[in-house]
């Protein structure tokens, strides 16, 4: 069901909501889209039962959850969903839209914490150097190339977050320094170590980057048409290329920042450090990679060592 389905009070708390976490909260656009699309899904469930978001109880919550299970979704997604309800309603209670929160004794579903899928060193270089032989023979396909290589580098040698390579301006790229300045989740500024590899990838971008119909606004990649590379556009690129060198593997933009920061680890950075340059606002976000380097160091042990 579309917003535009739903009673026109649910509609506008719903933009309300989503407002306040854009505006005031300043999360990404991706992200109060999922709000959005959870809550517009509640508000749906409701209707049938002829109630709406501001008439809610906790029976009626509990009801939507258990029909999400009998749907078949994963705990992780109604996990998700029991999330964007505590905080649509902790909102909603501080703005005295509902008299109480219906949510507050609502609980989540334990989730099992997954590693996250880790390229080793020789494929990561591999994945990241793949654009140059996949170069055509024209000045545009070259340019392409090029530029599928500086983002690949910035993905892999700098950990940014998908969003934030799409999101990357020129003057946020200091060559001369070796740094680029982005801004992550939460709107929060960091700037990150711009490595060997992906400074010279990066200028051999901005070299050829007028073979290209130019950006209008300093946009660092652009597409053939000059319009701005999105983060759907980036992952598209990174599975084109790991479908190439990696075959039957799933690799997405954030295996390359997963890979960043754990071979960070494996190589005696400090976490606080790791923590930086992910822009983690908590160290035990960063804490599981720890685990993933730990787990391949049995995986070692069991492969190498005789009496494993």
């Amino acid at each position: 069901m579309q917003a535009h389905d739903l009673p026109r009070s649910d509609a506008a708390l719903i933009q309300a909501f989503a407002d306040h976490l854009a505006l005031e909260r300043h999360l990404a656009d991706s992200t109060v889209d999922a709000y959005r699309r959870d809550l517009t899904q509640l508000a749906a469930f409701l209707r049938r039962a002829r109630r709406e978001l501001s008439t809610a109880r906790l029976p009626d919550l509990r009801r939507f959850l258990a029909q999400l299970t009998t749907l078949g979704y994963a705990r992780a997604s109604i996990a998700r969903r029991v999330g964007a309800i505590h905080t649509f309603y902790r909102w909603a209670n501080a703005g005295a839209v509902v008299e109480s929160d219906p949510s507050a004794l609502l609980g989540r579903p334990k989730v099992i914490s997954r590693l996250p899928v880790v390229l080793r060193v020789p494929e990561a270089t591999a994945l990241v150097e793949a654009p140059d032989s996949a170069a055509g023979g024209s000045e545009a396909d070259a340019a392409v190339a090029a530029r599928d290589r500086a983002i690949l580098e910035l993905l892999y040698g700098s950990g940014l977050r998908v969003s934030e390579v799409s999101g990357l301006t020129i003057d946020r790229v200091d060559l001369d320094r070796g740094r680029v300045s982005v801004i992550g989740k939460g709107d929060k500024e960091r700037e990150v170590p711009l490595g060997d590899p992906a400074r010279e990838a990066v200028e051999a971008w901005l070299a050829v980057r007028d073979v290209l119909e130019p950006g209008t606004c300093g946009e660092l990649f652009t597409n053939r048409r000059g319009r701005s590379i999105g983060p759907r556009d980036i992952r598209r690129l990174v599975g084109r290329y790991a479908g190439a060198m990696l075959s039957g593997r799933r690799v997405t933009p954030h295996t390359l920042r997963h890979s960043f920061a754990t071979h960070l680890l494996e190589g005696g950075a400090d976490i606080r450090a790791v923590q930086e340059m992910l822009g983690h606002a908590s160290v035990a976000t960063t804490q599981r990679y720890t685990h993933v380097s730990r787990s391949r160091l049995f995986d070692a042990y069991e492969r190498s060592h005789p009496r494993a």
